[in-house]
């Protein structure tokens, strides 16, 4: 099983790298999208759960919510955040589960994990087993041939004496099914600086090449990706959330 090393390495301070993401806006969308596209149900699974925030969020609105990840360290930490959710050191491209989920999800562009074309059809796969009737899959995604590679996302936190800065970017060749993530941390406490660097190796699709993977599973709706109100994507942006559900 692959392991993110960077992320194990620096699992203490990952809530921090995302300190800017308001994970209960994103959870209450998707629970709006399940009421109006999916079954209704509360039987949750979030893939690539990392700490654990949007289980806690979907536990709070009355979910039966599970967790799954490749990396132990951020399990351990999901696991104190939310103690009656169920967590499982699974890949998302080959997962199992005792019973069917209403509602399975993919947050912060995870599903760019599966890291293949072949590995993401196997994601989609083991999403539509282990879905009900009628059951939401939900996830976020980036268009490959709609990224800039000069733009990149930045923000600075402090914690416990030390200084964190975090930056985060896209970056695609322009052509085939490889693009990656391209992470800088840097930590400064008593002068010192220290630098950490990461390139993630991420799938690259377009948004019609998703559908066409999709829509033998699933009935696909593309959205706007915005939190705050639901509506059809624009055909323009890069981002976009993906509503699908099981046929």
């Amino acid at each position: 099983m692959p392991v993110n090393a960077l992320y194990t390495d620096l699992s203490d301070y990952y809530d921090l790298m995302c300190a800017d993401i308001d994970y209960e806006a994103q959870s209450h969308c998707v629970h709006r999208l399940q009421q109006i596209f999916g079954n209704g149900g509360r039987r949750h699974l979030d893939l690539a759960c990392g700490t654990g925030p949007h289980v806690r969020h979907f536990l709070d609105a009355g979910y039966r919510s599970s967790g799954l990840d490749i990396n132990q360290p951020m399990l351990d930490k999901a696991a104190l955040r939310c103690p009656e959710a169920q967590f499982s050191l699974q890949d998302m491209c080959g997962f199992s589960a005792g019973e069917p989920f209403d509602l399975i999800t993919c947050f912060l562009y995870s599903v760019h994990y599966s890291g293949s074309i072949e590995r993401l059809k196997a994601c989609i796969a083991s999403v539509h087993a282990t879905l009900a009737v009628g059951g939401l899959f939900c996830f976020n995604v980036v268009d490959k041939s709609r990224i800039d590679n000069r733009l990149f996302a930045s923000h600075s936190v402090a914690h416990e004496g030390s200084q964190f800065s975090f930056q985060s970017c896209w970056h695609y060749h322009g052509q085939g099914e490889a693009q990656s993530l391209r992470l800088s941390i840097e930590r400064t406490c008593a002068g010192e600086t220290q630098v950490w660097q990461d390139e993630h190796p991420m799938v690259a699709v377009t948004f019609a090449e998703l559908q066409a993977l999709l829509q033998p599973y699933f009935d696909v709706q593309v959205l706007e990706h915005d939190y705050e109100r639901i509506a059809p994507w624009d055909q323009t942006s890069g981002n976009a959330l993906f509503a699908c559900v099981k046929i």
